[in-house]
This record gives structure tokens, C-alpha cells and sequence, in this order.
């Protein structure tokens, strides 16, 4: 009998240990998972972003970017509603998602402070620089305003006319990863006095405002500038042959050159970069205006621009506003061959091969969308003692293949 009831107990207290090991690890396994989503839970970037969007005296419009590696479905959804997006399937993730309901409710926000001003840059020189260099930039590309600076925006005379530089920039989207920007920005401008910092969000849809604000900015303070060269900090520019062009032009007449484009119409495709829904803008085209690689203005008509960009209203494409602008003024822009503001062919006879001919540059004014070390090549190439272009080979041919199979086009 004892030996009986010895047994029974044991089995019982088996029971309840083996009981008590199961409940407790599901508690394990679930406890921390709670603790984590309580507790530990750090917020997606997209919350980031739309948490500083809506933190007092952030600037907007502005331009929301969607990470890209995979969320869960929790986080999926959350953006989804920071976002007020309706729809019964995800929406795909594209490199640039832009809040177009946001964009309109804040369209009118278009003067910010000037953080960092170069307010003699102009007045410095008697009688105003010849050619003002305005390149847009942005605080963490550094090595591109430098390389800007050692080549063809270097400041001083150029065929004994005078030209200066600025930098436009706004502020940076991460201000976390670049901790230190406002430091380093600091130091470079007192360094070069060439930085201009406006206080938005230095995004591809704020371009306008950068637009904008400079136009004001050189209205105000180098309103004896005689022209404007306005670009991209990834073009090659041969200001000699630009300074070349504009000594033959009055800086007191309308001017307006560049990569003009005539008859673009809108993007309907919301995948796009240049996305633009109708509701936005109704017409099926644009109206003519200048590739934003580069493009030249006289003093007069940036003065025109200035004025007639506060009563136009703010679209999220910088080249169409201002194209807008310009019709706002009745000028027509003029194209000009030497601005190849959306590349160019090569100069070999097969386009796929990279080839750098110093000569095919050197008729050029502005070619975009060059590496760093391009750029300083081609520089280094075009201002040799020994380059010589009095022998420039011609294709008469278009390039073929051995058999003549495939035949490369332009």
C-alpha cells in the first residue's frame, strides 16, 4: 500500500513539473515578443521620417522616402496609415514616393531663413562680377564642390572676365547619420565663402524652392552680376567658351539659353520620378523650358524671373516652374547646341565604348551627368600645352560589327 501511494505521488509530481515546464516556456516565447513591441521597439524609418515632418517648424513640401528591404506586415501597415493611403493591396515601393496631398496643403510655404549667407560676393567686385556660378548641391557631396572648385567654377578672371561662385544648398534629409553636418558646413563656408544654406529639406522635390531663393538671393545681393550661369554639380562646363558667347550679349537685354525642350508632356505613370497627377496639372503639355544640367540668363531677366516666380504657383519640378515662369514673363528661352544638359553620344563611332576626346569637349559649353573623375580628366585633358585638335578624326561610316550583323545607332 505504501509502496502504491509512493508511486502515485511521484506520477503526480512528474505531472505537475512537466505542466509547469510547458506553461512556462510558452510564456518565454511569448513574453519577449510583447516586451519588444512595448518596450524595445524601434520605429521605421518611414515613422521617422513622417515624425519629423510633423515636428513644429519643419519646412515642407517635402519628399518621403520608402526603404527598401522588407517590412513586416505590422510596419507595412503603419506606413500605409502615415501615409492615409487607401487601397486594398500594398503600394509598390518606388525610389521616390511623394505625398502630393501634403505637397498641396503646404504649397504655399515658400520663405525660409538663409542660414548661411555670402552677402559680399558680389559687391566685393567693382562694377559686379562678369558671370555668377550658381551649382546646386547638396551638404554631403563635398568631394563634387570640390572638385567644382579646383576646375571649372574656379573663381577669378577667365579671358579677363571676372566670375565667382556660390553653392545652393538646403538641409539635409538624415540628420542623424550626418551628425555633424552643421559643423562641417560651417567650417567649409568660412573656408571657401561660397555656401548658400537655406532652412528646407534639401529633396528633388524642393528643387523649386532652391529655386526660388536664389533667384530672391541674387536680386538682393548681386543685382550687379552681368550673368548667371545656373547647374547641376555633376556637369562639365567650358566657361571659356561661354564667356566667349556672352561677351557678344547685352546684360541689360533678355536672355534665357540652355538645353531647351519644346512639347514635353506630363508623366501619368505614378511609378515615375516626374510623376505628376492631373489634378496637379490638367494640360497635356508643358510649357518650353531648360533642361536644369545647366542654363545661362542675363542680370535683366533674373530680375524678371525673381518677380514673376512670387506670383506663379509652386510646382514640384524645378525645370517646368521655371519654364512656367518664363511664359509668365512672355520670353522665350533660346536652345543652344553646346548644352548637353541630358548627356551626350560619344564621340567614337560605337557609342557603348567610354572614350574621352578632349577635342569632341572642347566645342561644348555644358555636358551633364559626369563622375568626379571625369570632370577633373577631362579638365586636365582640355587645358594641356600638348592637346591639339587641328587634326580631328571624322566618321564618315556608321561603326559595324565584323559581320556586319548589328549596327550601332546614335
Amino acid at each position: 500500500m505504501k509502496v502504491r501511494l509512493k508511486g502515485d505521488a511521484i506520477c503526480t509530481l512528474f505531472l505537475v513539473v512537466a505542466l509547469g515546464s510547458l506553461l512556462y516556456s510558452q510564456l518565454e516565447h511569448l513574453a519577449p515578443a510583447g516586451n519588444k513591441e512595448l518596450t524595445h521597439r524601434k520605429p521605421s524609418v518611414t515613422q521617422r521620417i513622417f515624425s519629423d515632418l510633423k515636428a513644429p517648424g519643419r519646412p515642407m513640401p517635402v519628399e518621403a522616402t520608402v526603404p527598401r528591404p522588407q517590412i513586416i506586415p505590422m510596419v507595412r501597415r503603419a506606413e500605409v496609415a502615415n501615409n492615409r493611403v487607401q487601397t486594398t493591396t500594398s503600394p509598390p515601393l518606388t525610389d521616390s514616393t511623394f505625398n502630393f496631398k501634403r505637397y498641396l496643403l503646404n504649397k504655399d510655404n515658400r520663405n525660409f531663413n538663409l542660414l548661411i549667407n555670402q552677402p559680399k560676393k558680389c559687391r566685393k567686385i567693382p562694377g559686379g562680377p562678369f558671370l555668377l556660378i550658381a551649382i546646386k548641391s547638396v551638404v554631403e557631396d563635398f568631394d563634387r564642390r570640390e572638385i567644382v572648385r579646383k576646375t571649372w567654377g574656379r573663381e577669378g578672371l577667365v579671358n579677363g572676365q571676372q566670375i565667382q561662385r556660390v553653392f545652393l544648398l538646403g538641409t539635409p534629409k538624415n540628420r542623424t547619420v550626418l551628425a555633424t553636418w552643421e559643423t562641417l558646413i560651417h567650417q567649409e563656408s568660412q573656408a571657401y565663402r561660397d555656401i548658400l544654406l537655406w532652412d528646407f529639406m534639401d529633396t528633388f522635390f524642393n528643387l523649386t524652392l532652391k529655386e526660388i531663393h536664389f533667384l530672391n538671393w541674387a536680386a538682393e545681393f548681386c543685382s550687379n552680376v552681368k550673368f548667371i550661369f545656373k547647374g547641376d554639380a555633376d556637369v562639365f562646363v567650358n566657361v571659356e567658351n561661354i564667356v566667349d558667347f556672352l561677351e557678344r550679349h547685352d546684360p541689360t537685354e533678355d536672355l534665357f539659353v540652355g538645353d531647351i525642350i519644346y512639347n514635353a508632356r506630363p508623366i501619368r505613370v505614378q511609378k515615375s520620378k516626374y510623376y505628376i497627377p492631373e489634378t496637379m496639372y490638367g494640360l497635356s503639355i508643358y510649357p518650353a523650358y531648360a533642361g536644369g544640367g545647366g542654363f545661362l540668363l542675363s542680370s535683366r531677366t533674373m530680375r524678371k524671373l525673381s518677380r514673376a516666380c512670387k506670383e506663379v504657383e509652386l510646382f514640384p519640378i524645378d525645370d517646368v516652374f521655371l519654364g512656367m515662369c518664363l511664359q509668365r514673363i512672355n520670353l522665350k528661352p533660346i536652345l543652344h547646341e553646346g548644352f548637353k544638359t541630358f548627356g551626350i553620344v560619344k564621340p567614337s563611332a560605337a557609342p557603348h565604348l567610354q572614350t574621352f576626346d578632349p577635342c569632341f569637349y572642347k566645342d561644348l559649353m555644358v555636358v551633364h551627368s559626369l563622375k568626379v573623375a571625369e570632370i577633373w580628366l577631362m579638365w586636365n585633358l582640355l587645358h594641356s600645352p600638348r592637346l591639339s585638335c587641328t587634326q580631328k578624326k571624322q566618321v564618315k561610316k556608321p561603326f559595324q560589327w565584323k559581320k556586319k550583323v548589328q549596327t550601332a545607332t546614335r
